[in-house]
């Protein structure tokens, strides 16, 4: 890559865009390009850095699927276990037959909390449910226990995210740990993701992003009050950049599943569309040759995040933004510069 030529062409993207956030390109365990831009703080005029952690919104729900699939390895439960027997919380009217994999693939039908269909605007969930109340996998519970079934179980892939909410629930019943504990404890500090973390929005450390929003005015305001207090089994983990890419390296090496799990994670299960499909660890793409990528993403109000890793190159790219919109551009940017020139 002609770096030169790269910033050139990524900073012109950038003032375009107004991107705030932080990339980072890595290949064959080496960072080739790294940059950070805009504030993480707005108020404050603090600019984000590389060590900038990052909201990554549903980026995280890859976090969750290793979880599951580490229990999986241990012989604790199947992707075939049904949730009636891994749960002892009643869900009146979901059907018995709905299994860990179908919560994996978001085939299960389970109603979505949140159903982009029917809801664009993330902040009317909270007038019901107090933000500040949901800072764990069952403060959910009243957003969706006692509604209907969506869909008929196993039907076409619609993305859900009560189903992930649902699989955290199964992981803390089976493993007897809290959901942040296990994650931290098993996929970050053994990956050495040392950055990463589930952080309360009231209680935040040192070098967190704040989200923001623009307004119809043109001016900025923080996403405090449009998210959950804290993020857990279907989002609002925070990351660096670099951190995503050190959960790559630790996946793809076997080093948090054994190389037969790490091979049924990243195995596609449903077509979405075209050439797009999702595994047990998001979304990927294929051609007649295999896979091309494996594709993560992640959108909440004041966040926007992009990964994508190519197995056959070894390459990782990744894009976390503290506004609503940008990463997937500036993604397609680096693509169209060290892939697809």
């Amino acid at each position: 890559m002609d770096k030169q030529m790269s910033w050139n062409n990524l900073a012109n993207k950038q003032q375009e865009l107004k991107f705030s956030g932080s990339i980072l390109v890595r290949k064959s365990g080496q960072t080739i390009f790294s940059e950070s831009f805009g504030y993480a703080i707005h108020s404050e005029k603090i600019e984000n850095q590389p060590h900038t952690r990052f909201s990554i919104a549903s980026g995280s729900k890859i976090f969750t699927s290793v979880a599951i699939c580490k229990l999986v390895e241990e012989g604790k439960i199947t992707f075939d276990t049904k949730i009636i027997n891994c749960l002892d919380i009643d869900f009146p009217y979901f059907d018995e037959e709905i299994t860990i994999h179908h919560l994996l693939t978001h085939t299960s039908g389970v109603p979505d909390y949140f159903d982009e269909d029917e809801i664009d605007d993330f902040e009317v969930l909270w007038e019901a449910q107090p933000m500040y109340r949901v800072r764990s996998a069952k403060d959910f519970l009243p957003m969706f226990q006692y509604e209907k079934m969506q869909a008929k179980v196993g039907s076409t892939f619609k993305y859900n995210n009560t189903g992930y909410i649902i699989l955290g629930l199964v992981i803390e019943h089976i493993s007897g740990m809290n959901f942040v504990d296990y994650i931290e404890k098993n996929i970050f500090q053994t990956a050495g993701m040392t950055d990463s973390g589930y952080f309360s929005m009231d209680e935040l450390p040192e070098r967190v992003s704040f989200g923001y929003m623009e307004k119809p005015d043109g001016t900025w305001k923080s996403n405090v009050f449009s998210l959950p207090a804290k993020g857990g089994p279907d989002g609002g983990a925070y990351v660096t950049a670099t951190d995503i890419g050190v959960f790559w390296e630790a996946l793809m090496n076997h080093r948090l599943l054994s190389e037969e799990m790490t091979s049924i994670l990243l195995t596609s299960q449903e077509n979405v569309e075209e050439d797009i499909f999702y595994s047990y660890g998001g979304y990927m793409e294929l051609n007649e040759q295999g896979v091309v990528k494996y594709i993560q993403m992640g959108y909440d109000p004041g966040v926007n995040y992009r990964s994508v890793h190519y197995p056959n190159k070894d390459l990782t790219i990744v894009v976390c933004s503290n506004k609503s919109e940008g990463a997937y551009e500036m993604l397609k940017e680096i693509e169209s510069l060290i892939v697809n020139k």
